[in-house]
């Protein structure tokens, strides 16, 4: 035997008989420690996959009473309050079924407004002629365009990359002259929501905030929910590389096909929601290109590819509307070049430049793999024992 590896062998041998690599036998006290590590330790050493943080449990809470809290405002705030909420609502709704879409299925689309028009005409075709609750059409007109996303995404499909992304645009404009050329709703003027003529302004207002409150927070649970499942790992894998994850076995085109349509049902949503509270709807404002394009820029400024992301970008957006709109072009100058610069400066946007430097994630989805303390001295071992 070779001098150089007879060593190792030996070692194990006497490993597997209870002997050290001198020939000795271990005295009690240390068979029975292995014999504590093998039963006590093998499960404390043991990995374990963790999602949540200790800060993210945190803001679950916080979220918890700021929901109860603001389920409140009906009674004691004013109703412009309750406006700006909605807006924001369907600011953030959209904004977040893009990000879904875009941030973490890889799909580009800048058409996204056909999706919201349709469930806001839905909505007001199903209350004003079929007599439906305008609240109850709202889910409905957002399941009206998660339907016709359907055949929609058999064209769409067809196309990959920047075509797919003005084949998309194409798509809403077709949905926009569509409707411009129906006179039952208007045609390119547009109709009013009549519907709502016999409920009270005060109980009208009050609902539509509760609904909008409710989309918010169903929206970002099951988005949550969603990421943290396998089919959200399956997601991921297509958008950073197709063939790679088909040849791992995800069904690719079912997986997009998904995204697609519930990216649409949410988009819906908010345009139901956004035109309930307008009361009035036309072409032009339903199918504008603005809604996209306001969604990517919301998305830009609080990080793609994150929860927190469109929260924070239509927050952003809701006060730079809200407070320097009244300046016209240069408005809409001093957008263009906040989103230069972020995207120069912060290249994962204002959230995940915050949680690069603070470690801050509130809706966290990343899988965190944990590596417990190992015992190391029979002492421990021991104390190990002792504690099981």
């Amino acid at each position: 035997m070779n001098d150089k590896t007879s060593p190792a062998p030996l070692k194990h041998v006497f490993a597997s008989s209870g002997r050290s690599p001198d020939g000795e036998i271990p005295s009690g006290r240390h068979r029975a420690g292995r014999a504590r590590a093998a039963a006590a330790g093998s499960s404390a050493t043991a990995p374990v996959v963790a999602i949540d943080t200790s800060s993210s449990r945190r803001a679950g809470w916080t979220a918890a009473v700021l929901v109860v809290v603001a389920a409140t405002l009906p009674f004691w705030g004013e109703s412009s309050w309750m406006r700006e909420f909605v807006e924001i609502a369907c600011y953030f709704i959209f904004a977040m079924m893009w990000n879904l879409l875009a941030g973490y299925g890889g799909m580009v689309s800048i058409g996204q407004q056909a999706f919201f028009g349709f469930g806001g005409y839905v909505m007001l075709m199903l209350g004003n002629f079929a007599g439906v609750n305008p609240f109850v059409a709202v889910p409905l007109g957002a399941l009206a365009a998660a339907l016709i996303a359907v055949p929609v995404s058999f064209v769409a499909f067809r196309l990959s990359g920047g075509y797919f992304a003005i084949g998309t645009w194409v798509i809403a404009e077709v949905f926009r002259l569509s409707f411009a050329n129906v006179s039952a709703v208007g045609g390119g003027s547009g109709t009013t929501l009549t519907a709502l003529r016999g409920i009270e302004r005060a109980t009208r207002e009050s609902v539509t905030y509760w609904m909008a409150l409710g989309c918010v927070v169903a929206a970002v649970l099951l988005v949550c929910l969603f990421l943290r499942s396998r089919f959200g790992l399956a997601l991921l894998a297509i958008r950073d590389n197709e063939m790679a994850a088909e040849s791992q076995g995800i069904p690719v085109a079912r997986m997009k096909l998904a995204v697609y349509v519930v990216a649409a049902f949410g988009a819906g949503l908010a345009g139901a929601l956004y035109f309930v509270g307008n009361l009035r709807i036309s072409p032009d404002a339903a199918f504008a290109p603005n809604w996209t394009a306001f969604a990517i820029f919301m998305v830009v400024i609080g990080g793609i590819g994150r929860i927190e992301g469109p929260l924070v970008g239509a927050l952003v957006f809701w006060a730079l509307n809200k407070f320097l709109s009244d300046y016209g072009t240069w408005y809409l100058l001093g957008l263009g070049l906040l989103a230069i610069g972020v995207t120069l400066f912060f290249k994962q946007g204002l959230w995940g430049w915050a949680q690069q430097r603070w470690a801050w994630s509130l809706f966290p989805t990343q899988r965190r793999l944990m590596l417990p303390h190992a015992p190391s001295s029979d002492l421990e071992l021991d104390a190990h024992a002792k504690h099981r």
